[in-house]
């Protein structure tokens, strides 16, 4: 029995850990200062889990031991050698703690041969920009850290709203999950998608989620005020499930419509209107994640005047449909 359960163990390690094929395709990931330990081992569990068809190596800039974002120490396989015989170079993410990146990082990865395919995740994004290889492209990186990246590669037109952009040969990928997304990305446009599939499978992860779809983004309400629009906004979202008209709210803030509507921009950055559309978009995301209510009633709780128009509101704004979205948030129970 135990030797039974031993085999087993065994040829699921195999399956899990190939031994990389004669000829395949050479990943090497660049474990930068501050590096992700997460995210430093997905090209490694996904990537390789393709049945041998990629040889994944790891390298530091300089060869020696990285030190991680945690408590945690690695050594990278490689240093900066490997880097030129590489196929695909992956770009892990690391803590941002300067304006310029690291003039190791940029010299190792100026050792990349002309024609590799470039990945970042996350973080990793700022790296490639740094050294100019996002100019006049589109990318993306942590929705976090969008404003930040802007500031520092104007050049760059970034989408902080998707999981990843694909221009072949350069490829950038949103934060932590959405490096799964990526890897799987490729081993689907390298193999197809019954390899990407198998290798889904063997992670444990959903096999395809569109690099367009928006990344779940935090936007926390701005606190409401005692004077201005404040006790307008409060007594809105008491209200969000009956029509609300920006003249019935001017009224409540004892306003003219005209001077509520800019007082309101002011204060909140946004519209009357589309305010009004966030936050009965955001307790309809509420309601989806925790409760049964179906997604006809969840829009008339939350002010929507029909189903489609929730979908499409919540399309817009996320990449997904209502059910879609309570499949990914809803808690087991």
């Amino acid at each position: 029995m135990l030797t039974d359960t031993a085999a087993r163990t065994a040829e699921l390690e195999r399956r899990m850990r190939p031994v990389p094929r004669p000829g395949a395709h050479r990943v090497v990931v660049l474990a930068l200062d501050g590096v992700y330990p997460f995210e430093l081992g997905i090209p490694h569990r996904v990537l390789g889990s393709a049945e041998g068809r990629y040889e994944v190596r790891s390298a530091s800039v300089d060869g020696r031991p990285v030190r991680t974002d945690s408590d945690l120490t690695v050594t990278p396989g490689h240093g900066p050698e490997v880097l030129a015989e590489a196929d695909t170079v992956v770009i892990p993410p690391y803590a941002v703690t300067a304006a310029s990146a690291d003039p190791r990082a940029l010299a190792a990865l100026a050792r990349v041969r002309p024609g590799t395919r470039l990945v970042s995740i996350c973080t990793g994004a700022f790296l490639l920009a740094a050294a100019g290889l996002l100019d006049g492209r589109r990318a993306t990186t942590h929705w976090a850290l969008a404003d930040h990246f802007r500031e520092l590669f104007p050049q760059v037109e970034l989408d902080a709203g998707v999981l990843f952009v694909d221009h072949g040969d350069v490829l950038t990928s949103a934060g932590a999950a959405s490096g799964v997304d990526v890897c799987l990305h490729l081993v689907r446009e390298d193999h197809g998608s019954e390899v990407a599939n198998q290798v889904a499978r063997c992670c444990v992860v959903p096999p395809y989620r569109d690099g367009g779809q928006a990344q779940y983004i935090e936007q926390p309400l701005p606190p409401a005020s005692t004077t201005g629009t404040g006790p307008t906004r409060d007594w809105a979202l008491g209200r969000l499930g009956q029509p609300l008209s920006l003249d019935e709210m001017a009224a409540h803030a004892a306003m003219s419509t005209r001077t509520f509507a800019r007082r309101f921009r002011e204060e909140t950055g946004l519209s009357p209107g589309r305010w009004l559309t966030r936050q009965r978009l955001r307790r309809a995301q509420h309601l989806l994640e925790s409760s049964d209510l179906p997604v006809e009633r969840v829009a008339h709780e939350v002010g929507f005047a029909t189903a489609t128009s929730l979908r499409r509101h919540l399309a817009a704004q996320a990449g997904v449909a209502p059910s879609a979205y309570r499949r990914t948030f809803r808690a087991s129970v």
